[in-house]
């Protein structure tokens, strides 16, 4: 492991792979999350069942206890974007949430997220979570070894500001991970090509897309963590953590490694 400029933290070989198996982890835990949501169960609920899930796999959950952070995953629900605690809410038809989910393993983490309809909701949502969803594999897909950071940015916002008109955030952003779930350098999910820190084998980053309806603009609740839309529009977030290798990109979070959703894209896998 070594460290580049602005304390980048470059991974070896076997430093990804454990990497990998904490992303297999979170991405397990994240498609039982997927099956379980329905009408009637609590945020709550859904976390013990998700931590369950991570320990059981013989991983720590990233979240628990990170800066005072009560729960293992953060759930989100409808107008709430990002850092949802979870407790008591019910789920209700026609909801949406987005569940974030990290895991530890062998101190190297993975960090993923997705959002999940309850039932069934308004097409304008189905078709915010398809864009979210869609651009973050689009930033994925715009990196290449040698290229910069902002090329993933342009890629996201070029993809979401040509299927309509949707707040994307600023103030929130993709970030380094590997040692630690938040590293340099920031990823935003906006901005011109060719900037940033030269993408290079060994740097893994977390690209998540944070899209809204309506306003970029959000606001804290006073449990200092849920941000919610500044004007009460309905928000969604998808996320994977990847790495780039001489043979192409490896999506770490995927439970496929991202190889047919890079190939669809026409993007060499990585993967092994």
């Amino acid at each position: 492991m070594g460290l580049l400029d602005r304390g980048i933290e470059i991974k070896t070989p076997d430093q990804i792979d454990a990497m990998r198996r904490a992303g297999l982890v979170v991405g397990q835990t994240l498609e039982l999350m997927r099956s379980t949501v329905r009408a009637g169960i609590t945020t709550g609920e859904l976390d013990a069942i998700a931590e369950d899930n991570i320990r059981s796999s013989g991983a720590t959950p990233s979240f628990k206890g990170y800066h005072g952070f009560p729960g293992s995953i953060c759930a989100s629900v409808n107008d709430e974007v990002v850092h949802g605690i979870p407790g008591e809410r019910m789920l209700a038809e026609g909801d949406v949430i987005s569940i974030d989910c990290g895991a530890i393993v062998d101190g190297w983490h993975g960090d993923a997220a997705i959002t999940v309809p309850v039932g069934t909701v308004p097409a304008e949502v189905t078709e915010l979570m398809r864009v979210t969803e869609e651009a973050m594999w689009r930033g994925i897909a715009a990196a290449h070894l040698g290229g910069r950071v902002t090329d993933i940015s342009h890629a996201v916002e070029r993809h979401v500001r040509s299927q309509g008109r949707y707040g994307i955030l600023e103030d929130y952003v993709g970030h380094g991970i590997g040692s630690q779930m938040h590293q340099p350098p920031n990823v935003p999910n906006y901005g011109r090509p060719g900037k940033g820190p030269k993408l290079v084998e060994g740097l893994a980053l977390a690209v998540e897309p944070m899209i809204t309806l309506g306003t970029k603009d959000t606001e804290v609740l006073e449990d200092e963590w849920t941000v919610i839309t500044a004007d009460g529009t309905w928000a969604a977030h998808f996320e994977h953590t990847f790495t780039l290798t001489p043979q192409g990109t490896w999506v770490l979070t995927a439970l496929d490694g991202g190889e047919a959703a890079l190939a669809a894209l026409g993007v060499p896998w990585g993967g092994r």
